[in-house]
């Protein structure tokens, strides 16, 4: 371990010695925050260019600020956000230079948003990101939405390269890994299950959240710990000028945000709320009958706040809690359980400003995940438990060293606990406990990365990540050897480096490549095609080794039209190493740790993305295709040959539309189109002494019909007028259109024509979606100017 920080640390010295044979003549900087001149919000991703050389630019961090390296003289700064008109100054650059600069929403100057959302649309063939998306989350409240539901996820579905567990799932499967692979933060905090209603609905509330970001590809060395994705998901800072309230009341829920100023202009906060009730409605029709009391609910709340201490610190803390509550109660049969479940995150940040050119955000992150169930009948009593609990620090450094250079650095360290499952029972005078002890680990991590201009033609984005994996004590490896807290077990470390690059073949066309090493210290292994809440989290230990994942991407991108439409082709190819699953013989036994049910084996995923979206004018959308393969093979499964993972999809195609029909009426559709999902098939059965015994097929060998479908929402605003200080608006919706029968999934029963000597079986395929018509109310109040 000491061998391979003193290495890091000798390359670190030789990187910082190259940048500095990299900056020429003497130059001063213009440096600030970017905002939202309506709320004080920060921007985040902003451009910041010289107009006269707009190679002299650069971007604001995930906190607003920039920072922009030019020599002696007089120049035209441009400023630029999505959706927000341009800011053009004079500047006379003689000294270091600080500027902070507020834009205005552009509702009314269509023709400076047009030009602000062309020049946006360059990032698409300028910059080196790869398979890199953001979703503005105004857009993502158009789509049309499961039952009025707006979810980010299911928005984030809709993208080449990313699939959906099932029928109305919002797990993610990103080209072709599992749905353990991604790594979703909400404010730096890991969020382990994104699911509420058994994964039908997000945990993520859209009026609470200010930005999101999905990396598929080229993922930057400040990431890490999963292999196939990051999904970044920012809450809302809190109107820093005004009090404002909004929220919606819908058929299965309602929800509410407020926020506004503690100290105008210095410190904000805002809380938000949202809360299922459809069966709280229907309890008086449940009184007397076999289910009564039986109910299913889920909440969240979304807390920040933040304090500006000066013009160099600023400080945040935001949390989340959310939790599914379902009851089932049949008091005839005297028999109940109750299966609460949820994720709580912590955030406390701190930003400082060492000068114009350094920027460092110290944070501390709890989260933590936690299933139980109860349940009871007559005499019997039976619970069980498990968790997973997270403590990180985290340090990150953005050094603007130039306007060829913007390094990032930054270490961070988690303490793990994982708690598989603690069940115990009582039936009478007799009692039962079964606990497999939890496991503790150790997980380090030092990157370093820089984002470095070339030329006008050539940029690179390299990074290098160091990361150790250490299982802790208490842990019991037999009866002769144990291990006291704190003390090592098993260390893991690894090297990831990471590299993409771009090559501009003109203004409006690049090509990229990327080549990604990621390592995966934490598993889920699940016997279902989505994540469930019962599914246990485990770490690598002596016997299960890291995941391990290399990426290599090269893609087309192209602007079309004056840069109004953004078309890509991106190919990839993913190795993956020691993938886990259940041996076939693996069985549910209460008190026998998961790890000796698994298997290890060899992954593989490759596939072409299509991509062409149109952001300007009254319509506007996206098309998005992805014609892929995801495979497994494991010695002790179908011989060691190569099988298709269950999430596996040869075809996937999602069209978004949206159309502004007047300034009161807008209209988005949503078709989306997927080869079946993969099953391993019922191949036989025999009868043995009155038993049915089955036999199956190879490993998913078999699939689920074609699943297609096709959504549309209607969203009117009565009175469009953005200075009124109530506003409200209504959205209609139709989730599946044409009532299309996709299975979710397939069972088996004895055929009534079945004998003992000849036993026959009926297949019978669930749907559980029909057509499903939606309307929601929402509102916004605003506190009036003074």
């Amino acid at each position: 371990m000491a061998v391979h920080l003193k290495f890091y640390s000798f390359v670190i010295v030789l990187f910082f010695v190259f940048i500095s044979t990299n900056v020429n003549g003497q130059k001063y900087s213009l440096s600030g925050y970017i905002k939202d001149a309506s709320n004080g919000e920060t921007l985040i991703g902003a451009s910041v260019y010289n107009k006269e050389n707009a190679q002299d630019g650069t971007i604001s961090n995930a906190y607003g600020f920039y920072s922009l390296s030019l020599e002696k003289g007089t120049y035209t700064i441009v400023f630029s956000y999505l959706g927000f008109q341009n800011q053009e100054f004079e500047i006379v650059l003689s000294q270091d230079l600080e500027l902070d600069i507020e834009l205005n929403d552009g509702v009314f100057m269509n023709e400076v948003v047009v030009s602000a959302e062309k020049e946006e649309a360059k990032k698409n063939v300028e910059s080196t990101a790869m398979g890199t998306v953001e979703l503005p989350v105004e857009q993502i409240k158009k789509l049309p939405a499961l039952m009025g539901e707006v979810d980010i996820l299911k928005s984030i579905q809709l993208l080449p390269g990313v699939n959906s567990g099932g029928e109305g799932s919002s797990g993610l499967y990103v080209r072709g890994g599992g749905p353990d692979q991604n790594l979703v933060l909400l404010d730096e905090a890991l969020v382990y299950n994104s699911g509420h209603l058994l994964g039908f609905f997000s945990v993520f509330n859209a009026d609470a959240i200010k930005n999101t970001t999905l990396i598929k590809g080229g993922m930057p060395a400040n990431y890490g710990g999963r292999l196939s994705s990051v999904l970044d998901v920012q809450m809302k800072e809190g109107n820093n000028k005004y009090y404002e309230a909004e929220g919606g009341i819908g058929l299965i829920s309602s929800r509410l945000t407020f926020q506004g100023p503690i100290v105008k202009e210095k410190a904000s906060f805002i809380v938000s709320g949202r809360r299922t009730y459809i069966l709280d409605l229907l309890q008086p029709f449940l009184e007397g009958g076999n289910f009564e009391g039986t109910n299913y609910y889920f909440y969240d709340l979304n807390t920040k706040l933040n304090w500006k201490l000066g013009k160099k610190d600023k400080i945040f803390i935001s949390g989340y809690f959310g939790r599914d509550v379902l009851r089932l109660s049949q008091p005839n049969r005297d028999f109940q359980f109750n299966l609460p479940y949820g994720n709580s995150t912590i955030t406390a940040r701190w930003n400082h400003l060492f000068n114009n050119k350094l920027f460092m955000n110290v944070s501390a992150i709890y989260n933590d995940y936690q299933f139980e169930f109860t349940g009871d009948q007559d005499e019997f009593n039976f619970q069980l438990f498990s968790g997973v609990e997270d403590i990180n620090v985290k340090i990150d450094f953005d050094y603007f060293v130039n306007n060829k250079h913007a390094v990032k650095f930054g270490v961070n360290s988690t303490y793990h606990t994982l708690t598989p499952s603690t069940v115990s029972a009582s039936a009478g005078d007799v009692d039962f406990k079964s606990t497999i002890e939890p496991k503790y680990a150790l997980e380090n991590a030092i990157y370093l990365k820089d984002e470095w201009k070339v030329n006008d033609r050539l940029s690179v984005d390299y990074g290098l990540r160091f990361s150790t994996f250490t299982q802790l004590g208490p842990y019991k490896r037999d009866d002769v050897t144990s291990f006291d807290p704190w003390e090592p077990v098993i260390t893991y470390t690894g090297w990831e480096p990471r590299l993409a690059g771009k090559y501009s073949l003109s203004e409006n066309q690049s090509i990229k490549a990327g080549i990604t090493r990621t390592n995966q210290y934490i598993h889920l292994v699940s016997n279902s095609s989505s994540t469930l809440p019962t599914d246990v989290w485990s770490p690598s230990t002596e016997r299960v080794k890291p995941q391990i994942g290399l990426q290599y991407a090269v893609g087309y991108f192209r602007n079309f039209f004056d840069n109004t439409v953004e078309a890509s082709i991106e190919i990839y190819y993913k190795d993956l190493q020691n993938q886990l699953d259940y041996s076939e013989t693996a069985v549910t036994e209460i008190g026998v740790d998961e790890e000796l049910k698994f298997i290890a084996g060899r992954g593989r995923a490759y596939g072409a993305e299509f991509f062409i979206k149109k952001s300007k004018g009254k319509f506007n959308g996206w098309i998005g295709y992805t014609l892929s393969r995801s495979e497994r093979a494991f010695e002790e499964i179908n011989d060691g040959d190569w099988f298709p993972a269950v999430y596996d999809r040869t075809h996937d195609l999602s069209i978004v539309g949206n159309y502004k029909i007047s300034p009161k009426w807008d209209a988005s559709a949503v078709f989306i189109y997927g080869t079946g999902q993969a099953y391993t098939p019922l191949s036989g059965l025999y009868n043995i002494e009155n038993t049915l015994n089955f036999f199956y097929g190879p490993r998913n060998s078999a699939r689920l019909p074609d699943y297609h479908r096709a959504d549309l929402s209607f969203n009117y605003t009565p009175n469009p007028k953005a200075d009124k200080q109530f506003s409200g608006s209504w959205s209609f919706g139709i989730y599946n259109l044409y009532n299309r029968k996709n299975p979710f999934f397939t069972f088996f029963e004895e055929s009534e024509l079945s004998t003992p000597t000849a036993p026959t079986l009926d297949s019978f395929k669930v749907t559980i979606f029909p057509l499903i018509p939606s309307i929601t109310y929402n509102y916004k109040w605003r506190q009036k100017k003074t």
